[in-house]
């Protein structure tokens, strides 16, 4: 009599995640479409504003004065409907209520309407640029989606300024970026896993992405207020005479605190979830992106050459907290790097689909 073999317990698979299934594919198609044509809109205004000495332009004839205003409130309403739909919030009421506020605004005009809608769109755009975004294993990587929110942050400033706004350009900008500030850290909060998910480690990047936010604005304004002449004078004549020969000057603040905090955020996501408190100090890049057509001393050139230089500086800002990272944290060695790199990493959902 034979022993019968004894049976081996079933093979059991890491479990999937859980992931809600994005828009369907016909709402996400209307949508980008939307947000196509409101693209086209402003990108025909503003090359019209850039060749406006173009004989063949003026052989054309002027944009129609509603351009702007159509255009800004498409983009305003389907980036509305994409980050409700990121966010897992309510697509239809989101995009609705942009709309008729966009639409009302125009309407009705006005210095406070016309502003609300132009700090609107700068929010909601400064904060759907950081939340498109989807980990990164590399740094090359992470480079690729701090391109695309820069490219969205860009495209909320030609929708921004559609709305002609008539502002001050700081209380403007402090306006967004707070704003901005308080929906990302909202949103965060709930896929971070709250504050007690963080860890010692994790508090101690929050409270210094907090310190650099703050001591950066702060000084900024008592330079302003309160600085000696002298030194305001050269600081102000260095970024002149930068401006002159490169023509443009890149923010600081997106340079030192908000392309850096993508770049190692998206990175950071790949690992741990705790990455997404990171990525979002990247407001303090999209917001001043979105902001930097509202200024009437600014052109479409010097806002394009200050975002692009801001990018490069930030990214190699952002390649070395990468790397001081994994020095402390990460697999040790060069084969070591390419195995984890190579490894199973923490998933999320597609770049459309709800978080």
């Amino acid at each position: 009599m034979t022993a019968e073999a004894p049976a081996q317990p079933p093979v059991v698979g890491t479990p999937e995640p859980d992931f809600a299934v994005g828009p369907r594919r016909s709402h996400l198609a209307l949508c980008l479409g939307v947000l196509a044509l409101g693209a086209l809109a402003l990108g025909w205004s503003a090359i019209n504003g850039i060749f406006h000495h173009n004989q063949t332009l003026r052989a054309i004839g002027p944009v129609p004065e509603w351009v702007d205003g159509t255009g800004s409130t498409l983009v305003v309403t389907a980036l509305s409907w994409l980050l409700a739909t990121r966010t897992a919030g309510r697509p239809l009421i989101s995009a609705g209520l942009a709309l008729v506020l966009s639409v009302g605004s125009l309407l009705v005009g006005g210095r406070v309407l016309l502003t609300g809608a132009a700090v609107m769109t700068c929010v909601v755009g400064a904060v759907y640029a950081v939340m498109v975004t989807v980990p990164a294993v590399t740094w090359l990587r992470a480079v690729r989606e701090v391109v695309l929110a820069a490219v969205v942050a860009l495209l909320t400033a030609l929708a921004a300024v559609g709305f002609e706004p008539t502002v001050s350009t700081e209380r403007f900008d402090l306006a967004a970026l707070f704003l901005a500030l308080g929906l990302v850290f909202t949103i965060v909060y709930r896929l971070g896993a709250g504050l007690h998910g963080l860890g010692r480690r994790g508090l101690f990047v929050v409270a210094s992405g907090l310190a650099v936010l703050v001591a950066t604005l702060a000084y900024a304004e008592l330079l302003r207020r309160y600085g000696v002449q002298s030194f305001v004078s050269s600081l102000l004549d260095f970024a002149d005479w930068t401006t002159a020969r490169i023509g443009a000057f890149p923010r600081p603040l997106v340079v030192l605190l908000g392309i850096p905090a993508l770049v190692w955020g998206t990175h950071l996501r790949a690992r741990r979830r705790q990455g997404w408190w990171v990525c979002a100090f990247g407001v303090a890049a999209t917001v001043p992106l979105a902001t930097s057509l509202v200024s009437p001393d600014s052109s479409y050139q010097e806002a394009g050459l200050r975002a692009l230089y801001a990018l490069v500086l930030g990214a190699l800002v952002g390649y070395v907290l990468i790397r001081l990272d994994l020095v402390f944290t990460g697999t040790k060695g060069r084969r070591g790097r390419r195995a984890e790199e190579a490894g199973p990493h923490r998933p999320e959902p597609s770049r459309f689909a709800a978080l």
